[in-house]
């Protein structure tokens, strides 16, 4: 049967955020990504082509303007070509892509498609196989490059870890790869199977929990990526439970959270809770870095790809 297929060619930042628009329009198994491998794949102008197919039949036209209008801001703010539309034959699938990806964050992490054949050329490389998801979290958003890069550095077998918005369930998976035991929680039931399925697929059942919730204030809020508001999910009021909290959410939400942020990390005379925030751009950094302060925390560490930006923080002595 014929297929409508679009095109767009998109950056580092844009590419979950393209997948997470198209979440209640198209189907996952009808979207690749290709990605160029010529460029520099921390600065590039353009550094994926996303694929989106249609069947060609009488809602076609409704579904592909439906589409354009959702990725059209993403066009006039540079992140994204304009969408391209073509008629084909046969559908493209992942087989036919020249270049799948195999995407090396840090030192050691390889993040790869569940089914892509890869040989690892490097001692102690971490492998992460994630399938792909219409959760954040691909592994190609410069946010979640930066929030694994910190990661790499903090996370030790001894720790028990919050990632809360666990999207994909990469950050939850890096984290159980490193050792630690991880609730992985998410208010988007969405996110929830995503993040279920990659623990599933990396056998990190023995320690990951994943849960659909939220942290303290954190659902009153809305949806982690700016939508309406959800229904009421469980609530987690946790005191001094974890030793290190991660989350790649809008910095709308980290300064919201900083008192439960504060509550939620245990501290002794040999750790001092940690937390990594990530998820926004360095021109709401100083409003993030004010509400931890206030809240107690002190800046030890950050990572930066162009505008985007990653922080660890420590709860300060008491």
């Amino acid at each position: 049967m014929p297929w409508i297929e679009l095109s767009l060619n998109t950056t580092h930042e844009a590419v979950d955020w393209v997948c997470t628009l198209l979440a209640e329009t198209v189907d996952i198994d009808d979207i690749q990504i290709t990605q160029d491998i010529d460029g520099d794949l921390e600065h590039p102008q353009w550094a994926f082509t996303i694929y989106i197919h249609l069947p060609h039949d009488a809602t076609s036209r409704i579904r592909v303007e439906k589409i354009v209008n959702l990725l059209s801001p993403l066009h006039r703010t540079g992140l994204t070509t304009e969408v391209q539309m073509s008629v084909i034959e046969n559908k493209t699938t992942d087989a036919d892509l020249l270049n799948p990806l195999v995407n090396r964050i840090g030192k050691r992490f390889v993040v790869l498609a569940p089914d892509t054949a890869y040989q690892s050329k490097v001692a102690g490389e971490i492998i992460l196989r994630l399938k792909k998801t219409l959760s954040f979290g691909s592994g190609l958003h410069p946010a979640t490059i930066v929030s694994l890069r910190l990661l790499e550095r903090y996370v030790v077998p001894s720790m028990n870890v919050l990632d809360l918005g666990s999207g994909s369930g990469i950050l939850s998976v890096a984290i159980a790869k490193l050792g630690a035991s991880v609730l992985a929680l998410d208010n988007d039931s969405t996110a929830v199977d995503a993040t279920q399925d990659a623990v599933r697929r990396n056998g990190l059942e023995q320690q990951v929990t994943v849960m659909e919730g939220s942290l303290g204030c954190g659902s009153d809020f809305g949806h982690w990526m700016g939508g309406d508001t959800i229904g009421n999910v469980e609530k987690i009021e946790a005191t001094q439970t974890f030793d290190l909290i991660v989350a790649n959410i809008l910095a709308r939400m980290h300064i919201a959270l900083a008192g439960d942020f504060q509550r939620a990390l245990r501290q002794t005379d040999a750790h001092q809770g940690l937390l990594i925030t990530a998820g926004f751009t360095s021109d709401r950094e100083d409003d993030v870095v004010t509400a931890l302060t206030e809240a107690g925390f002190e800046v030890i560490d950050c990572e930066r790809i162009n505008e985007w930006v990653a922080l660890a923080h420590r709860l300060k002595a008491k």
